[in-house]
């Protein structure tokens, strides 16, 4: 099965307290500053960059756009090399100028950095950490290049790149450095800031037939999801990604190497979960808590097809009941599709229930459907059910992965099918709005199928029931409140996602894209069908690694209440902005390139 298409004690810790946990920043820290690019009278020497490249172990490359070798010879064996993989996300991850994302209309496009370095530990981090502070550089960095902003590249910068720092430890019983004695160890998982999710789940689930709670796509970087907070397919039942964060290591602005948690830095701690990547240092590893392992995950699939508008709402409003009598539970994550086209397509997983189960779940949406007017069309059977969950993400046993077939990569890689399309992806428009459950109350539930309806004459609207964190446990509400995450999600029953686009437009790469009226007329359909949901949800927070790239009240949006606590620990931190990085947390200070401080 997989994602899309056939489905289709640490954390209890008291943190510090907003204007206790940091001292007071002096009014004089933030310094004028305009970064320097290649040419600059600034920029570093020949001799600056030998200097790097030998503190590094050799380690420093010259920046190189993705199609690079098809610019330079398009019938060489390189760029037919590349223009055969370009559908492969690990294939594009393990280039130093690959984004997955090919870029966004009138948003960004891929840049090559000037140097790219591909680091092989914290030291070498932090070499490039001290050097782009002293010289004034742009520094991005990159893990798995999953931004949908386009934080993970920038042109004239220094890349920090952490694909080699990819090793993965399982613990029995970890504890915190300095937390011993004050929390119960725990077992635990550790990983590089280069390790994949896909990475995690085969030594974890796979191999050890435990649980960590990380991204649904394989090929996400573990780092960057878990400081964006981080849904996958059953945070419904074990909470963000960001709330099982036991340690990390992170390198600061002042060239530090700090070990933070619940213990050490606790402010620092709290800040990179949730807190969005690429703002408060550069993390290098971290640990995640694991659980036990359900016996079983499964999944619920179908396509139906109103005949007229009426027969559409009516099965929107029986759905959504459907859905809080019988699926608004830890057991069930995942979406469904509400289409222009008066589609409705079912592609959820669950986890914790055996098929037999599953299917009975279903069975009064199922015999509804069945029992109704002759008004509803069946598209795809809908069905249901699950399997062992220790073989979820086996590549070699699980049809609906698609494995990486290059020479020499990991036997284990591999990605869902119901991924494939977001792969080198170039979007038109995209946004994401919390949906409170109050909206599923019998006396709201009109005002929500209408509004759902209205968004969809416009573009189809994606319920991912997974990303709303109402109907899990209290113990993964309690944690993920313990997080940097806009708190709105503790109160959403799902995250709709609406977005449009066409296939990979990477610069190189020779294909044509859609004309620009054509491309600009999508990007106003998502902008009108997401104005439909905020109509009924004015004050909507957003999830920040899935989100409208143009959203002017992005603070709130991403971080609700928790933002002036996220400047409080960026001004400490990196009271000269070194980590800059689109809508990041202090990012208002900085030109829309990153390049000069507001004001100097």
């Amino acid at each position: 099965m997989h994602r899309r298409n056939i489905l289709k004690g640490v954390a209890a810790l008291p943190l510090l307290a907003l204007g206790a946990a940091l001292p007071a920043r002096s009014a004089a820290v933030a310094t004028p500053l305009r970064r320097v690019r290649p040419g600059d009278p600034g920029w570093p020497t020949a001799a600056d960059w030998q200097k790097l490249t030998d503190a590094v172990g050799g380690a420093l490359l010259p920046g190189q756009a993705l199609f690079s070798a098809c610019e330079r010879d398009r019938g060489g064996a390189a760029c037919k090399d590349a223009l055969g993989n370009i559908r492969n996300p690990f294939y594009i991850g393990d280039q130093p100028g690959g984004t997955q994302l090919s870029g966004w209309l009138d948003a960004w496009t891929p840049a090559p950095s000037a140097w790219v370095l591909k680091a092989r530990n914290s030291a070498d981090v932090a070499a490039a950490v001290n050097f782009a502070r002293e010289r004034r550089l742009r520094l991005a960095v990159k893990g798995g290049a999953h931004s949908y902003q386009g934080t993970s590249n920038a042109p004239d910068s220094l890349l920090i790149w952490t694909r080699a720092m990819n090793q993965v430890t399982p613990h029995d019983a970890f504890v915190p450095a300095g937390c011993a004695g004050k929390v119960q160890p725990v077992p635990a998982v550790s990983a590089g800031a280069g390790a994949m999710w896909i990475d995690l789940y085969d030594a974890v689930t796979t191999r050890g037939g435990r649980y960590v709670q990380g991204g649904g796509c394989t090929s996400v970087g573990v780092a960057g999801l878990v400081q964006s907070g981080g849904f996958g397919s059953f945070s419904k039942s074990f909470g963000s990604a960001a709330a099982g964060l036991l340690e990390a290591e992170v390198v600061t602005a002042d060239g530090r190497v700090r070990t933070v948690n619940a213990c050490s830095d606790p402010d620092l701690y709290w800040a990179i979960k949730g807190g969005g990547g690429g703002s408060f240092g550069v993390v290098t590893r971290l640990t995640l808590r694991t659980h036990q392992l359900p016996e079983y995950f499964g999944a619920a699939w179908g396509k139906l097809q109103a005949q007229s508008d009426d027969a559409f709402r009516r099965l929107l409003a029986q759905f959504l009941e459907f859905y809080l009598t019988s699926l608004f539970n830890p057991h069930w994550g995942e979406q469904v599709k509400i289409g222009s086209d008066n589609t409705f397509e079912i592609s959820m997983v669950c986890q914790g229930i055996n098929a037999k189960q599953a299917t009975e779940a279903w069975r009064p949406f199922f015999e509804w459907i069945s029992a109704g007017p002759r008004d509803i069309d069946i598209l795809d059977r809908p069905d249901a059910g699950a399997k062992p969950a220790r073989h979820w993400w086996d590549v070699a046993g699980n049809r609906s992965l698609i494995p990486d077939k290059r020479a020499g990569a990991a036997p284990h890689h591999g990605w869902w099918e119901g991924d494939q399309d977001q792969v080198g992806a170039f979007l038109h428009g995209y946004d994401s709005v919390w949906l409170p459950v109050t909206l599923l109350e019998s006396a709201q539930r009109p005002r929500l199928v209408e509004a759902l309806f209205a968004a969809s004459r416009r573009q189809e609207v994606e319920l991912h029931f997974n990303k709303g964190l109402a109907g899990a446990p209290p113990e993964a509400i309690a944690a993920t409140l313990e997080t940097a995450t806009n708190p709105a999600v503790t109160a959403a029953f799902a995250l709709a996602i609406i977005a449009n686009g066409e296939g990979p437009l990477y610069p190189g790469m020779g294909r044509t894209p859609a004309d620009a009226a054509t491309a600009h007329a999508d990007a106003r359909a998502v902008d009108q069908a997401s104005a439909q949901l905020r109509r009924i949800v004015p004050d909507a927070g957003s999830y920040v690694s899935e989100s409208n790239y143009f959203n002017a009240a992005w603070p709130q949006a991403f971080w609700g209440k928790n933002y002036p606590r996220l400047r409080t620990v960026k001004e400490h931190y990196d009271p000269d902005g070194l980590f800059f990085v689109h809508h990041g947390v202090g990012s208002e200070d900085w030109s829309a390139d990153g390049f000069t401080r507001r004001g100097s």
